[in-house]
Parts: C-alpha cells; structure tokens; sequence
C-alpha cells in the first residue's frame, strides 16, 4: 500500500497516539467533551427556565451575582440560563449541518470522482457555479424571506456547506481509483458502488474527520452570525448569537450579556478548530509538529 495511504489510514489512529504524550491535545480534547457534556445536560444544569420572565421590572438587566452568575437580560430572563441552552442550541445546529455537508458532499465528490470523463465535468462546472455563490449573503438573503422552522435551518445551512469538501473527496477519489487495489478489485468483478463503499471510502476517512473539526467550528459562527442579525435562531429561543444580540444595544452598561456567551463561542471555536488542525497535521506526517 502506498505510504500517503497508509499515512490516510493510519491519521486517526495517530491523532490519538498524539493525543496521549501531548498536554495541550488532551486538554483540548477533555475541553471539547466538556463543553458537549454541558451543553447536552443544560435541562439539568440551567438553575432557571430560559424564556421565562419571572419579574419584568424587579429582576431585569441585573449585573452578576450569587443568585444569577451571568447576570439577567431587559427581560429578566437568566442569562447563565440562556447560555446553557443556547450553547445545546448552537451546538446541535453546528453538529447536524456539519454532518449533512460531509454527507452531500461524500456522495458529489465520490460520484464525480468515480464517473470521470464528461460526467465528471459537468459536475465540477456545476459545483464551480455553487462557488460563485457568497454563502453568507445567500443565507441571509433566503432566511430574511422565510422564517424557517428549526429543521430546515439547518438542514439550509447543511445543504450550503459541502462544496469545498466535494472537490477535496473528488480529488481522494481520482487519486485512489488507479491504485492496485482498486484495479484488482475492479478485475475480479467488483462494482463500482463494492468499490467506493469497500476499498475507497474507508481511505478518505481522514479528510473527512479533519473537515468535521473543522466545520463544526465554522457553523457556530455562521449561526452565531445569522442569530445576531436576526435572521437565525429566532427568539425566545436562546442561541449564542441571539444572546448577545440581545445587549447589543447597550454594550458597555450591559456587558455581561454579550461577554459570557462571546466567551463561549470564542472558547468553543477555538478548541474544535485547534483539534482540526490536530487532525490535520496527523493525516500529513510533512507537517507534523514535534512538541
């Protein structure tokens, strides 16, 4: 087997060889965990309801303190609150929309990759034309019209995702189709779907896993964006974005409720992407760092 394949291969099982003799990959790795972990638990965590509005004069815009640690919003809803379930929130979307973005774009770079001749370049030519498009602004553009319900969302932002990692699967694909195995397998009667699904999918394994850290760092981001300008999660629903939207008016006599959960994007962002490039650098030996 060739040695970039093994070095495909062998990725995940060398990020974790990494992740043991490395203290900053562990640390950011039981980070990560610990962010889901709390994320996930929110429902037991959040000392409060995070929409109610339990005195709308008495408790509103109320600074940090014992009884509330990240303070309280103009609504006098619980801002420690709304983080928790805003981070359970903005994690789902980020993990689901990254899932289907691999997915769809897995099953267009494969396809193209595996059909080769005209196929192939209509196909890149279609997704040149998807490049075009500033996802950012088409986002915008389509949810200011239409007020998505949740699964949609992130089902748009999913399907508007997977260009890049199409051409990175595309170019895995061309790449591994004249190998040995692939030409062995395909003389002894092998189809093409036994092909992509037995001996090629298995060896784009690695990208695949680095473009999920990373992705899922870009999606809270973009959904953060989206929530911020109000085209996003729509209140009372707390999602980060739309927390801190919500002392944007006020930033420097409300800071707390813009500050926690800017925290908490910056820290989770941070920590997915450093893992990625973790990941990276295990699938490339070139560029691995010695520490």
């Amino acid at each position: 087997m060739p040695s970039d394949l093994q070095g495909l291969l062998l990725a995940p099982r060398t990020f974790f060889g990494l992740a043991r003799f490395e203290r900053r990959t562990r640390f950011a790795l039981a980070l990560a965990a610990v962010i889901v972990v709390v994320c996930a638990a929110a429902p037991l965590l959040a000392p409060y309801d995070p929409i109610a509005q339990p005195e709308i004069i008495q408790l509103r815009s109320m600074p940090p303190s014992a009884a509330h640690p990240f303070g309280t919003d103009p609504y006098s809803r619980d801002v420690f609150s709304r983080v928790l379930y805003g981070g359970r929130l903005s994690l789902a979307v980020a993990l689901v929309a990254t899932l289907v973005s691999i997915t769809l774009g897995t099953l267009y770079g494969a396809t193209a990759g595996l059909a080769g001749g005209w196929a192939d370049g209509v196909m890149m030519r279609i997704l040149d034309a998807l490049l075009s498009i500033p996802r950012l602004l088409l986002l915008i553009a389509v949810f200011a019209v239409w007020r998505a319900p949740l699964p949609a969302f992130i089902a748009i932002v999913g399907a508007t995702g997977w260009y890049a990692m199409a051409r990175v699967i595309r170019g895995q694909v061309l790449a591994l189709k004249t190998q040995d195995f692939v030409l062995s397998a395909r003389a002894l009667g092998a189809g093409r779907r036994q092909i992509l699904l037995r001996h090629i999918l298995p060896n784009v394994l690695s990208p695949l896993i680095v473009a999920a850290a990373l992705g899922v760092g870009h999606v809270i981001l973009l959904e953060a964006g989206l929530s911020y300008l109000g085209v996003g999660i729509h209140q009372p629903d707390p999602s980060w974005g739309n927390i801190i939207q919500d002392g944007a008016d006020q930033p420097a006599r409300l800071w707390w409720i813009s500050f926690f959960p800017g925290m908490a994007i910056l820290l989770t962002v941070i920590v997915f992407n450093y893992l990625g490039d973790r990941l990276r650098e295990a699938a490339d030996p070139r560029t691995r760092r010695t520490s």
